[in-house]
């Protein structure tokens, strides 16, 4: 079964850091574009940072320059660096990837869209 699997979600204070991981487990070849989202209470889920299988990154303006989106693909895993933390920043972070799961798939450009569970951030003191 091909899974995104998130960690790193917790409480912290204003001001502080969190790092939060995607990994993505099964059967796949590599990880195409990944991306964090997020979604507050009350609020639509919205985009929080992108990277492209190239390495490109993409921010939402409310955190250009406190958050770093990267990827190790070797461990076929997306990262979200996240520090200066505002409470307003306290949601449910979800994380998004392409999956190809062939070699076969990547020359294709084929690729499986899937969505980890969600990983709870709270920024309060």
């Amino acid at each position: 079964q091909v899974q995104l699997v998130e960690s790193g979600g917790g409480l912290v204070e204003p001001g502080g850091s969190l790092r939060l991981s995607c990994a993505a487990s099964g059967r796949i070849f590599s990880v195409n574009d990944g991306g964090w989202y997020r979604q507050a209470p009350g609020k639509q889920r919205e985009l929080v940072a992108t990277i492209t299988s190239t390495g490109r990154t993409n921010y939402a303006d409310s955190v250009k320059g406190r958050f770093t989106i990267s990827r190790d693909n070797a461990k076929n895993t997306v990262y979200l660096e996240m520090s200066s933390l505002k409470p307003e920043d306290t949601a449910v972070y979800y994380c998004n990837a392409h999956l190809s799961l062939t070699y076969a798939d990547v020359v294709n450009s084929r690729f499986v869209d899937r969505w980890g569970q969600g990983t709870l951030v709270t920024v309060s003191s």
